[in-house]
């Protein structure tokens, strides 16, 4: 069986530490790296219904994409973050946790979402949104992707496909009235990528968080904007996830968390 070190290790072999955001928080944050992994529980938010999952089922180490905590100065029982760390350590639970690393990372989260909302895929490849960094080969990143459909179609049927594509239960949206063809994404929270997508002559930006301004703004320069949640557009990554670790450990039995959804909800 693999240790803790071990699958954190291959973890930043496939999205790499030099691609976090400054702000960031990421690789393996609580647990014992010498513990021996056989069960693995891959979840976007490490929530308490998370932590009930992986202790009724075995899991010795949770795989997810938001980091549990981003700075601290205590571990109590005072606070949320507190009891989430000694519920996992009392458990015997380590967490390993990618965020914005995975966002660039090349078959990350944002090609995930590009394959899954009908940008990439089936002989279709997408460019990056904007040159974030670079890595030390010199390799360029970003947080985001642009790419075209297959087939052209009206903002209407597009929400469709979103809608389904990505199971959420709501989509806030602005219609320029454009065919949908180039679009532009960023999963999670991407409205400060906006201008990118014009400057790449999108028709159509699909992301999450967009705050108002940036819904003018789609106005004002005559594109679709498309919010589409930032649990459902990042989501896709697990089953990736599951899929990835697995083969990379053979021996291990990967699981996708069951308990973890979406929360909000739309009246």
């Amino acid at each position: 069986m693999p240790t803790v070190n071990e699958v954190n290790n291959f973890i930043f072999s496939i999205a790499s530490v030099e691609m976090k955001a400054d702000f960031d928080n990421v690789g393996f944050l609580v647990g014992r790296g010498e513990s021996n992994v056989s069960k693995i529980l891959v979840c976007l938010d490490i929530t308490n219904d998370v932590i009930s999952e992986a202790h009724e089922t075995g899991v010795e180490l949770i795989v997810a994409h938001h980091p549990l905590f981003f700075s601290l100065k205590s571990v109590t029982d005072s606070d949320t973050t507190g009891k989430k760390i000694i519920r996992l350590l009392t458990g015997n639970i380590s967490a390993i946790c990618m965020h914005t690393n995975l966002d660039a990372a090349f078959g990350g989260i944002n090609d995930a979402l590009a394959a899954t909302i009908g940008i990439s895929g089936d002989g279709m490849n997408t460019e990056l949104l904007d040159e974030e960094g670079c890595l030390s080969t010199g390799e360029a990143y970003s947080y985001g992707r642009v790419g075209f459909l297959k087939k052209p179609c009206s903002l209407s049927e597009y929400l469709d496909i979103l809608k389904n594509s990505l199971g959420v239960n709501g989509l806030r949206y602005y219609d320029a009235g454009r065919e949908v063809n180039k679009v532009g994404i960023v999963s999670g929270s991407g409205g400060d990528k906006f201008d990118c997508a014009v400057m790449h002559g999108c028709d159509t930006f699909v992301s999450a968080d967009i705050k108002y301004h940036v819904f003018l703004e789609a106005k004002e320069v005559g594109i679709n904007i498309v919010d589409a949640g930032h649990y459902s557009t990042e989501n896709v990554i697990s089953s990736v996830l599951v899929s990835i670790l697995s083969e990379a450990f053979p021996g291990v039995d990967v699981v996708e968390s069951k308990t973890q959804n979406q929360v909000v909800s739309f009246y």
